[in-house]
């Protein structure tokens, strides 16, 4: 049987373990995006506070993913729950820094400009810097989206389900197809996922 005919034979479940996986990505990004461009955006005024946040951003994408979800077991279980907390805790450093530098490298003209215009600081920061900054921001959303999907397939050692799991089956079954397949479909995510959010960067940005 060859890899088609293996994948077609278990369509089913590969497909099943494809929206696990995709699904656990979207809720861990959701959160991730939220919470990093919040953080980005705070820490543009005060650069120590910028510094501090920065290295521990750095530090958490430094310890091993599959360190990072064991050490999460105690506190959360198995299963979804500390595989997303991981995720977001992993995919930080790339939106906060981004943000940061997205709006920091802003012209002082511009902000001089809208500042001399009346805008209040809310303002500037909402139509002025993130939309200046958007391309940059998206670098950032785009890099964390493709490291999330990807670190997602170790999170099936705690039992989060997805591709991982499929993958890690074949490993220890010895079967090279369902390895085969399962980083496939990894690939496949990555690359969709990725091309939707350079199609919306294109179309948003100014």
């Amino acid at each position: 049987m060859n890899i088609i005919e293996f994948a077609v034979s278990r369509w089913d479940a590969i497909m099943k373990m494809t929206i696990d996986h995709f699904t656990i990505v979207i809720i861990a990004m959701g959160i991730s995006i939220f919470l990093g461009i919040s953080v980005g955006i705070l820490i543009t005024n005060s650069k120590s506070g910028a510094k501090i946040v920065l290295n521990i951003a750095n530090i958490l994408m430094t310890v091993p993913s599959l360190a990072l979800f064991s050490i999460l077991i105690p506190i959360m279980g198995i299963g979804r729950a500390p595989a997303i907390a991981g995720l977001v805790l992993y995919t930080q450093l790339p939106i906060i820094r981004n943000v940061y530098t997205g709006i920091i490298n802003i012209d002082p003209s511009i902000i001089e400009a809208a500042t001399g215009m009346g805008l209040t600081k809310r303002k500037i920061m909402l139509k002025v810097k993130i939309p200046l900054a958007f391309p940059v921001i998206m670098a950032g959303v785009r890099t964390a989206t493709v490291m999330g999907i990807g670190i997602g397939a170790i999170a099936a050692y705690i039992g989060a389900g997805g591709l991982g799991e499929y993958i890690f089956q074949g490993i220890n079954r010895g079967n090279d197809r369902m390895i085969l397949i399962g980083a496939i479909m990894v690939s496949l995510i990555t690359v969709i996922t990725d091309k939707g959010l350079g199609y919306f960067q294109k179309k948003f940005e100014i």
